[in-house]
């Protein structure tokens, strides 16, 4: 396996487990997640969707089959990430950190997406 793949496995492989991670939080601490969206001033009915879209974009970016969708997903989780970080930095909750490890693996896992 050359370099480039293996950089794009990780940098997937960590942005992956970021997302994962959310979803998770968004499924089974509900009441959590809850509390957090309404800081961010984001309505709640909007969890349940959010994470569903992460796990569905997570699927087309691991999928090699479907280029334009996966050039979509990216795309998709750039805005989403940067405005993760945005409203973290607003509300000044210390989440900004993960959503800066996911927007570095994100970006890096797009470049060598692209090389290999």
């Amino acid at each position: 396996m050359n370099t480039n793949k293996i950089i794009y496995y990780i940098a997937t492989g960590i942005f992956t487990l970021v997302i994962l991670f959310s979803a998770n939080l968004y499924f089974f601490k509900h009441d959590m997640v809850k509390v957090i969206f309404t800081k961010l001033g984001y309505p709640t009915y909007l969890i349940y969707p959010y994470a569903t879209a992460k796990l569905i974009g997570l699927f087309a970016i691991w999928n090699p089959k479907f280029h334009l969708i996966k050039e979509w997903a990216y795309s998709a989780f750039f805005f989403a990430v940067t405005l993760a970080i945005t409203a973290h930095v607003m509300i000044n909750d210390g989440g900004q950190m993960i959503a800066v490890i996911a927007i570095v693996s994100l970006i890096v896992s797009y470049i060598f997406s692209k090389r290999i």
